[in-house]
């Protein structure tokens, strides 16, 4: 089963904390957005494995946009 985590708030990926292949636990930032000069980290829901990264760093996102789906 997948999970996919989505961005919270429109804004611009400033730095992605995992790659594909990484373990996670529920709670650890994956990637951290700038949303009128404040950093909004993203935490994992659940623990697993990342099995995609689908942004990129300096992208801008919209809400609800799929950024990271983990596997468990």
């Amino acid at each position: 089963m997948s999970t996919k985590v989505e961005v919270m708030i429109p804004g611009n990926v400033w730095k992605i904390l995992v790659k594909v292949g990484d373990e996670v636990h529920a709670g650890d930032v994956l990637f951290i957005l700038e949303v009128m000069k404040t950093e909004v980290p993203h935490p994992a829901p659940i623990a697993g494995k990342i099995t995609q990264i689908l942004i990129d760093e300096g992208q801008i996102v919209d809400a609800a946009a799929t950024a990271i789906v983990i596997g468990t």
